[in-house]
């Protein structure tokens, strides 16, 4: 056989030789590849038999080790993202010592979405016509297949997952539970990474069993939240601002970031609450 079909996946070797530096493993007597003594914890003989994974190394030849990854051609698992590269992609750990390359031609256009040091990805490895080594993101198929179907009962959970597709229309997510879901634009406050883990909540159930999220706060954590950020505002003002129920949905816009819907009920939480109160447009903070 040749030992480049076998790029990326495990293969039994014979030991051929030994070196100062490792052994020199071979299938036929007709190739052979280095097993690095820093790629194995083992003491080996000759003409012993050791399974192995075969890989690329930095200058494209062939090695191997007796770690055996998740991932392999054609097998996919989640792996860490480990650097960021600009103009080069993003590095992940599949369990070896070698990190693997996610190219920038396979990565959001905008590099604002891309992967940071921490986010996990759900991938594969190919070989390229160079015999090298990659890494390869899962598509929607991929995903569908170790997806499971949500149900009606599943409808306002509260989720967490991972995104494993973005674009400026929405994000695809694949959540703890399984669920492949979709995030609407207009359900998110910022556009996340791949790979980015987020928490939401369903908010409808498919037909086909794949749900839509959104990552929005619910209603009542919005209220709290707009009620705290006006109060804020407020004590950084010594108690009093010239805004109130009647100001310009404008100006609010421009000073708190929301709607005067919003405003106005965060404002009425304050004064339910006795917090603040309201005079000649001005409003206070309760002594």
């Amino acid at each position: 056989m040749l030992l480049e079909d076998y790029i990326g996946q495990a293969v039994t070797l014979t030991v051929a030789r030994k070196s100062d530096f490792g052994y020199f493993l071979t299938d036929d007597g007709t190739e052979d590849v280095l097993l690095h003594m820093n790629e194995t914890d083992q003491e080996l003989e000759i003409d012993e038999h050791i399974k192995v994974f075969l890989y690329t190394d930095s200058k494209g030849r062939i090695a191997a080790t007796t770690t055996m990854p998740t991932i392999t051609v054609g097998k996919y698992d989640w792996a860490k993202v480990t650097d960021v590269k600009k103009g080069l992609g993003v590095f992940l750990d599949i369990g070896i010592q070698k990190e693997m390359l996610l190219g920038e031609e396979d990565l959001p256009v905008h590099e604002a979405v891309w992967p940071i040091v921490g986010d996990m990805l759900y991938m594969t490895l190919r070989v390229n016509r160079n015999n090298r080594l990659y890494v390869k993101a899962a598509t929607d198929p991929i995903i569908e297949e170790i997806s499971i179907k949500a149900e009606k009962k599943d409808y306002n959970k509260n989720i967490h997952g991972y995104i494993y597709r973005t674009a400026k229309v929405g994000s695809w997510i694949y959540t703890a539970e399984g669920f492949k879901g979709f995030i609407h634009e207009s359900q998110r406050l910022t556009e996340p990474r791949l790979g980015e883990k987020v928490e939401g909540r369903i908010i409808d159930v498919k037909e086909d069993g794949t749900v839509n999220i959104s990552l929005m706060p619910r209603k009542q954590e919005a209220l709290d939240e707009d009620a705290e950020h006006i109060f804020a505002y407020l004590s950084s003002r010594n108690g009093a601002m010239p805004y109130s129920d009647k100001s310009m949905p404008e100006d609010i816009k421009e000073r708190f970031n929301m709607s005067k819907g919003s405003f106005k009920r965060g404002l009425g939480r304050l004064m339910k609450e006795e917090r603040v109160y309201q005079e000649d447009g001005w409003t206070y903070i309760k002594k």
